[in-house]
């Protein structure tokens, strides 16, 4: 249970060490968050804290969520994401949560959305080598032979088969935070995450 941060991935680019070494980094705008709720043992049988981010119409949200946002008298927002988090007493409703949260040599992780690649075979989806590309060959990218003989009959679960490749919630732990900028609320972190340009992801700390 950690503590974090909504966030638009801007993309990615590189910057150089004191040392001269060239570090990958990804670029992302982290926050402004607002704290719209906190989640308590007795009332909700856990502690956490809800934050929006961004901005959104109200014409666009339901009238529950709205009136969520109207009892404590906050704008909406278009993204909403709870963190679990112990100590929801030091936050309070209305707070805003910055890019200052983290700091220079941490390690967080970032949740994201893939990148959606459609129905894909299996060389591209899972990196079969294939046949051979000569012609007259007739086995190109085809999975190959799949089934069983008398037993078991059947093709097992899990078979590495075509099908819908991407477009999945993806966590990557241990990045590293190269650069904190509270004046732009961008984060700069090792590495790459998951998902393309302008897309949502969640910073979270690591204990």
């Amino acid at each position: 249970m950690a503590l974090g941060l909504i966030g638009k991935k801007i993309g990615m680019t590189q910057i150089f060490s004191e040392e001269g070494e060239v570090i990958p980094v990804t670029v992302i705008e982290a926050g402004p968050c607002v704290v719209i709720a906190k989640k308590t043992e007795e009332k909700h049988g856990y502690r956490a804290i809800q934050v929006g981010f961004g901005t959104q119409k109200e014409s666009r949200l339901s009238l529950p969520v709205l009136g969520q946002f109207k009892k404590v008298s906050l704008p909406p927002c278009r993204i909403l994401k709870e963190f679990r988090f112990d100590d929801v007493d030091s936050f309070e409703v209305g707070q805003k949560l910055t890019v200052e949260l983290f700091s220079v040599g941490e390690k967080v992780a970032v949740t994201g959305r893939s990148k959606g690649r459609g129905f894909a075979g299996v060389v591209k989806r899972w990196g079969f080598s294939g046949g051979p590309g000569a012609h007259g060959s007739m086995f190109h990218r085809a999975p190959g032979s799949i089934g069983s003989s008398a037993f078991p009959s059947r093709v097992f679960k899990g078979k590495r088969l075509p099908g819908h490749y991407g477009n999945a919630q993806i966590t990557i732990r241990n990045l590293e935070v190269v650069d904190v900028k509270p004046e732009y609320n961008l984060l700069l972190v090792k590495g790459s995450v998951p998902g393309g340009r302008r897309g949502i992801v969640f910073i979270k700390k690591l204990k």
